[in-house]
């Protein structure tokens, strides 16, 4: 049986300088897509590739006094390794400089020359370079680009051109639109296009005389082909369009994603091409929002505020920046950006709930079961439940997926993994474990939490394809690809007396650095930070010491004089401490969960001989114990008869 096809491409992207945290979405995206209906059985064909027939890159070239081929290459190397990094499964690459590319340009320039949809006239205008776009005059901002990512100086421009018929295909381009909802999404950029399309299309200009560096006319040589018809030809030309056509009949049409700020180029121009030529339009133009940098405006090459990809890269792991900028952007929406926001979600999100429910699993079956998974011979009301919400999760995953919405997908696994680890608290099997004729129900409670930690993974596998690797090491199951797919992320797959291989955490925590301490020394450091205690469930609990070990802690009664939020630090709190006689300053992460107002003249329990560290340039010298569960976090406190300084034994 064949095949169903799936066809996703990106734009291609401007080589002008190295790729930044803001492209990177569009292709994490795709590639999201690309991996999820690989695993439903599809066909695909994922395309990404660079844009390189643009004054702009002649331009950046000459300032760097290199001709724009040799310029350009060394860019794409930068494009092609980020792409390496972030574990793209891309199945083709294009470069508009390629000969592939070049000759379908020139034949379809030719055919709608021949056809009458291109003719020659004269063109004058105001024109943006970094934008590529010509702006009439009542358009332009205080006279200059009115692009709100832009804001540059426009020059006038008066040559001779050609021009592409756009007014002749407006009225059949609009009755596609209104008769396919999907075409154009979400909703929010469908209603744009319709609004922009009945104001009125102008003739497209398409050739461009006062530069070289481009495709030329095929019949007019001094000519070269304006970027946004040769750029947007990539998505037919990769597939050999009017070369032989096998992979283009087998594989078009396109699902195209993009920023919302190229969309009007590719739910209108683009369309409009194809209509001329007779080919089939594309099953959906995506627009997705921009990323925002939490100081404003959008994170971007011509703002200067791009995040370097390979540094954060080096830093987190691919997985946990996939997951961060596939979670943030909200569907329709744009996502806020911070490298603190990135931190935040790995350690509450992959290191608390995922990590965690990993770590707590896998410890449990050693402790009690030898590390062999039991069969459920048991399964009472609430076993079902959590095999019924991982059936929900993964229906709900397939439905966010089919439509591109990355993030809710992302939402409906956590809300599957949040229900796991609330099993675990409701299941108690550390009370289990001490009753002998509970025997069967803990084998159901062990087997339960490792299947969903399975089903979990699978449904992960498209957005961190680096995670299920180290999970199937750890469950036992590497060799076990059928229970990898995502056919087989069905309840019950995994059969009992499987023997797991406990290993490293799978997402380390990452804490705040000492004072000067930055790039990869941020996660090295991260066990030499003190940070409150997480008192967890009794399964959990580390290796056994010695009464001498725990004699070597020094817990004292410490009485909260005053409290006052860190500057720049959402979680922490500076707090004065009195220890008796002395007084202290601790640095602490709690707030989140308390206002400095409540905590003053609380009486805290604090680690007194932790060696101090600097956090944010202050001196912490202890730390306040806390107990945590979930969301909820509360500081041990003791009763104010008891003196600051007293001994907790």
């Amino acid at each position: 049986m064949q095949k169903p096809t799936f066809y996703v491409t990106t734009p291609i992207y401007y080589p002008n300088s190295s790729p930044h945290i803001g492209t990177a979405y569009t292709t994490i995206g795709a590639d999201t897509v690309s991996r999820y209906k690989r695993m439903r059985g599809y066909d695909v064909w994922f395309l990404t590739g660079t844009d390189e027939n643009a004054q702009k890159i002649a331009r950046t070239a000459e300032a760097n006094g290199v001709p724009p081929k040799e310029y350009v290459d060394g860019v794409v190397d930068k494009f092609q390794e980020l792409w390496r990094l972030l574990d793209i499964s891309n199945d083709d690459f294009i470069r508009t400089t390629e000969e592939r590319h070049k000759v379908v340009v020139q034949d379809i320039f030719q055919r709608l020359y021949d056809q009458g949809d291109i003719y020659k006239s004269e063109y004058q205008g105001w024109y943006c370079t970094p934008c590529e776009t010509f702006w009439t005059e009542n358009k332009l901002k205080d006279g200059k680009c009115p692009n709100p990512d832009c804001g540059r100086e426009v020059e006038l421009l008066k040559e001779e051109s050609y021009f592409f018929k756009m007014s002749k295909y407006q009225d059949q381009l609009l009755q596609h639109i209104e008769a396919h909802p999907d075409f154009i999404q979400p909703v929010s950029r469908r209603n744009e296009m319709i609004s922009f399309i009945k104001g009125g299309l102008e003739d497209l200009c398409v050739s461009r005389t006062t530069f070289k560096w481009g495709i030329p006319v095929p019949f007019d040589p001094k000519h070269v082909v304006y970027v946004w018809l040769d750029a947007l030809i990539n998505y037919i030309s990769a597939l050999g369009w009017g070369q032989g056509d096998e992979k283009f009949k087998k594989y078009w049409p396109a699902v195209h994603l993009m920023g919302k700020d190229i969309v009007r180029f590719h739910a209108v121009i683009w369309p409009i091409i194809l209509l001329a030529l007779g080919v089939e339009l594309p099953k959906t133009v995506y627009g997705h929002g921009w990323f925002l940098s939490r100081e404003g405006g959008k994170i971007s090459k011509s703002r200067g505020n791009v995040q370097d990809a390979f540094e954060l890269i080096r830093l987190y792991g691919s997985d946990a920046i996939r997951y961060f900028l596939l979670k943030e952007m909200q569907a329709g929406s744009d996502g806020y950006y911070s490298e603190d926001a990135l931190v935040e979600r790995i350690n509450s999100d992959l290191a608390n709930d995922y990590g965690n429910l990993l770590s707590r699993t896998t410890a449990m079956l050693e402790k009690y079961r030898q590390g062999v998974v039991p069969a459920a011979v048991a399964p009472a009301a609430l076993d079902r439940e959590i095999a019924a919400a991982a059936a929900a999760a993964k229906k709900e995953v397939e439905d966010c997926l089919d439509r591109l919405d990355f993030s809710n997908a992302l939402v409906a696994i956590w809300r599957f993994i949040g229900r796991a680890n609330k099993y675990v608290d409701e299941s108690a099997p550390w009370a289990l474990a001490k009753d002998p004729g509970q025997a069967a129900q803990l084998d159901t409670v062990l087997y339960t939490l490792t299947e969903s930690l399975r089903i979990v993974t699978i449904l992960c596998s498209p957005f961190m394809p680096g995670v299920p690797a180290k999970v199937w090491s750890q469950l036992g199951i590497t060799d076990r690809t059928e229970l990898h797919t995502w056919d087989g992320a069905t309840w019950g797959g995994l059969l009992p007396g499987v023997k797991i291989n406990r290993g490293q955490a799978l997402f380390p925590r990452i804490e705040e650095p000492k004072e000067g301490v930055t790039g990869m020394d941020k996660v090295s450091q991260a066990a030499a930070v003190p940070k409150e205690v997480d008192v967890v469930a009794a399964e959990e609990i580390a290796e056994e010491i010695s009464l001498d070990d725990f004699a070597r802690l020094d817990l004292r009664v410490a009485k909260i004089i005053a409290a006052e939020k860190v500057e720049k630090a959402d979680k922490l709190l500076k707090l004065e401490v009195e220890l008796g006689q002395e007084r202290r300053t601790v640095v602490s992460g709690i707030a989140k969960h308390y206002s400095p107002e409540e905590l003053v003249g609380k009486s805290v329990v604090l680690v007194a001989n932790l060696k101090p560290v600097k956090l944010r340039g202050i001196l912490s010298q202890g730390m306040i114990l806390a107990a945590s569960h979930e969301d909820k976090l509360e500081a041990l406190t003791v009763s104010h008869d008891l003196p600051s300084g007293a001994r907790v034994k």
